[in-house]
């Protein structure tokens, strides 16, 4: 759902180079023996808001200062994190969360897809035509930032099974597909979910059959899925 957000704001490679925001939050969460995911979440809040805040302040495209954000944020984690800890964080690993968090992880998930349905208008006004916002009098920052928000928060639900160098992908190529096969845009959003659930679990099916990395399995589903719309 929040990946035909990001296709329509034109973030593709945008998309995935925010999930390695996280990469520095993790390596000194683990550092300090705490939950990872606060360090991710705490790391992924504040890139981006300095992404929001640059954009904000200078005439840099949202594209050129999240890649600058993220090519630092993946040396410095990279240079934080534990070497036996390393290919987890990147490519995420198969372990069932426990009770708090796959309760916490649920209702963050809900409240995301509330969220985006309640200002889902405005959200796609501002994106397509930030003029036209403005003239209807909403607030095309504070949008932008909530978008971001909200997307950086969508990443952090599948950092433990995806690890950082793939979730973003999980984001995007499952609406990409739905960019092939949607009338409207209400099927894009409905197809684009569906597509990332069958890409999820076709992914763990084989992962858990041939022994293999949940994160690679997941994301080749995906893209074969893609592959497949594109006949469409």
């Amino acid at each position: 759902f929040v990946g035909s957000f990001a296709l329509m704001k034109r973030m593709a490679l945008a998309s995935d180079a925010i999930s390695h925001v996280a990469l520095p939050g993790l390596a000194i969460a683990m550092l300090l023996d705490i939950n990872p995911l606060l360090g991710g979440l705490a790391a992924l809040v504040a890139g981006a808001m300095l992404i929001w805040l640059v954009e904000r302040q200078t005439a840099i495209s949202t594209e050129t200062v999240i890649g600058v954000v993220f090519a630092t944020s993946l040396a410095i984690g990279a240079l934080l994190t534990p070497a036996h800890e390393l290919e987890e964080v990147l490519f995420g690993e198969i372990t069932a969360p426990g009770l708090v968090e796959g309760i916490i992880g649920s209702l963050a998930a809900i409240a995301i897809g509330i969220i985006l349905l309640t200002y889902k208008e405005k959200i796609v006004i501002a994106m397509v035509s930030s003029d036209l916002a403005k003239t209807l009098g909403l607030n095309v920052s504070r949008l932008n930032l909530l978008f971001l928000l909200l997307f950086s928060v969508n990443v952090l639900l599948g950092l433990r099974f995806l690890g950082v160098l793939l979730m973003g992908a999980l984001v995007i190529v499952p609406a990409a597909a739905a960019k092939n096969l949607a009338r409207n845009l209400n099927a894009d959003f409905i197809i684009s979910s569906l597509l990332a659930v069958i890409s999820v679990v076709a992914g763990f099916l084989i992962a858990s059959s041939y022994d293999l990395d949940l994160g690679p399995a997941v994301i080749i589903a995906a893209a074969a899925i893609f592959i497949l719309s594109m006949l469409v």
